[in-house]
């Protein structure tokens, strides 16, 4: 495992010490980007694996309302004049009521198709097999974008009995790939801007002036002018240029390569032991030495058994063993001079990922690290 550590450390630096990357891979056009949408609906044809109505009241409003809007009477007819008629009680588990989200890209028109996620809101135990019925998506703005409707495809399953279930996957969630009729288009285009807007991903000021530079560099030749200039250390503004259409010019300027700057920065998961050390992470000099102290608590009750005719009660006797080890441990000087020689530091005490974690975090304490320590 620390063989295997050290390795990937070297793979990863070694392959981003000198990396360019396109300017359209770490930029986005403002006002061209991705809004959600969103839609309540049903899904039929479900083989017993719909939500219980009785659990699921909004299931049973929703399906007697369609049918209502479909022309079916699913009320009660009443001979009395004072009692109005009382809907009729369904029961059915080949109904699921859920939730359909999606993605809609700037760039789809109307009449186009997208994919679309279904989720389940009651108790279905699967989607499989399942149809969902005419669906309305809405953005935030509160207008019909897009209409879903179609076959759901189920990656997990779910069967069992009473005493046992096996599941894989999540089978109360799918997808219907090219589900989604796209009605309304998203307002905005490249033409109708005056300025074209690059944001950064990642906003740093030295990426920033790289960019600003690469574009510059490129319209000088190109165009004969500078067409760029920062509005701070996360958005870059373009001037058009009068002899080419917005999408080319894009697409140029997209294709251009920079080097992006990161900062020093140490990323800790405590759930999963993860640990993501960035590659101008510096630690000044400093001794480590971490022990590992096990304590080990058992519980094993024992039956006191009284002698016959002695009128004595059979009593449990709870007895406790404690074990506590102490695992040796070394003392490491760690000078992090580059990334490599950090992890060497670290792996020659032999740690574990919850001891490296527990290292940085005492040594940002000290002072001695030299980035920002974000833990998840």
């Amino acid at each position: 495992m620390t063989r295997f550590l050290l390795a990937l450390v070297l793979l990863v630096s070694a392959a981003s010490a000198h990396a360019a990357v396109r300017i359209k891979d770490i930029a986005d056009i403002k006002g061209l980007r991705e809004n959600q949408i969103v839609g309540y609906g049903l899904v039929i044809g479900l083989n017993g694996t719909g939500d219980t109505l009785r659990n699921a009241p909004f299931t049973e409003q929703s399906l007697q309302s369609m049918l209502e809007n479909m022309g079916i009477n699913v009320r009660n007819e009443t001979t009395s004049t004072n009692n109005p008629p009382r809907p009729t009680t369904l029961r059915t588990r080949n109904v699921a009521a859920v939730m359909v989200t999606a993605d809609l890209a700037p760039s789809i028109g109307a009449g186009e198709r997208m994919d679309v996620t279904v989720s389940s809101l009651g108790d279905a135990t699967s989607l499989l097999g399942g149809t969902l019925v005419m669906t309305s998506l809405r953005a935030a703005d509160g207008a019909v974008y897009a209409v879903a409707q179609g076959a759901i495809t189920v990656a997990g399953y779910s069967v069992g009995g009473q005493a046992q279930n096996v599941s894989q996957g999540t089978p109360t969630a799918g997808r219907i790939p090219n589900g989604a009729l796209v009605e309304r288009e998203v307002q905005g285009s490249l033409h109708e801007m005056e300025f074209l807007v690059l944001e950064l991903k990642n906003p740093d000021f030295v990426t920033a002036t790289r960019i600003l530079d690469a574009i510059n560099r490129y319209a000088g030749g190109r165009y004969r002018a500078q067409i760029a200039f920062e509005r701070d250390y996360r958005t870059i503004v373009l001037s058009k240029p009068r002899n080419i259409g917005p999408v080319r010019f894009l697409a140029e300027i997209g294709e251009l390569t920079v080097e992006p700057d990161t900062p020093a920065r140490v990323v800790i998961n405590e759930r999963t032991g993860t640990v993501v050390i960035g590659r101008d992470v510096r630690i000044s000099t400093v001794a480590v030495t971490h022990g590992n102290l096990t304590v080990r608590v058992t519980e094993l009750p024992v039956v006191s058994q009284p002698a016959p005719f002695s009128r004595g009660q059979t009593v449990v006797v709870p007895q406790t063993v404690v074990e506590a080890n102490e695992a040796g441990s070394q003392v490491a000087i760690l000078s992090g001079v580059d990334l490599q020689r950090l992890v060497r530091g670290l792996n020659q005490i032999g740690l574990k990922p919850s001891g490296i974690i527990a290292i940085l975090q005492a040594i940002k304490t000290a002072g001695a690290l030299q980035a920002d320590v974000i833990v998840q």
